[in-house]
């Protein structure tokens, strides 16, 4: 099983403490409303796991539905969702047929989602994700906005896609669909550097882990790309 996988299926919870401290300085808000206005608008948030952007979002969008594949991540968001007293709907279902109808969403965002297409299907990673492009064009309105935030590395002081792979399909979005690109600094903040380790080493791996306790990394960096395209009215 991908790796990946196994921690969206069986470790969610760890996933979401390790999510909790990240963007410390409250970068990928503005970053999002930089590609479309969120207040007041109907989100449609697909690969949504334990709720980083609904979790975000849901003080100021009319209103919110999230969509994730794996059972035991929709678990954890509505745990999550109930700690803050929210009561956005969760769908279980996968990206590349969405059970929304035409025209729903007003905004249709993506948060480190779409990505693992490149390690999950290999040479058919382009049709793949094509089909999930069709999709969130499919359910936004006309004039609306779709926007699609991916890693440009963890634990690194310079932003670049973390693989070849992953740098083909950020071209691809900007040259093939029309995306333009942002990136900005959404560093984890950690209690010191201990506490750096246990919470990331089950999904970055024992060479990130060796990397924070050499730079003394408490504050872990990282950056993101915010890919936003608005739709003609």
């Amino acid at each position: 099983m991908d790796h990946f996988v196994e921690i969206y299926r069986h470790r969610a919870a760890d996933y979401h403490r390790m999510v909790q401290p990240e963007d410390a300085d409250g970068n990928l808000l503005p970053a999002l409303e930089r590609v479309a206005p969120l207040d007041g608008r109907r989100i449609l948030d697909l690969g949504s796991g334990t709720g980083r952007l609904p979790l975000l979002l849901a003080g100021r969008a009319a209103q919110v539905v999230a969509l994730d594949l794996h059972t035991g991540m929709l678990r954890e968001h509505l745990r999550q969702r109930e700690l803050r007293g929210g009561s956005w709907p969760l769908l279980r279902g996968d990206m590349r047929a969405l059970p929304v109808s035409a025209g729903w969403a007003d905004v249709v965002t993506a948060g480190w989602a779409i990505g693992h297409f490149v390690g999950w299907y290999g040479a058919e990673w382009p049709a793949q994700i094509d089909r999930v492009l069709k999709e969130m064009h499919r359910v936004v309105r006309p004039g609306g906005a779709l926007i699609i935030v991916e890693t440009l590395t963890t634990g690194s002081l310079v932003p670049a896609p973390p693989n070849k792979g992953l740098a083909r399909y950020y071209h691809r979005l900007e040259t093939t669909w029309g995306f333009s690109r942002q990136q900005i600094r959404t560093d984890y903040q950690f209690d010191n550097v201990d506490d750096a380790v246990a919470r990331t080493e089950f999904f970055f791996g024992a060479e990130l882990s060796a990397k924070v306790r050499a730079n003394g990394w408490a504050r872990l960096p990282e950056w993101s790309g915010v890919w936003g395209k608005s739709l003609q009215p």
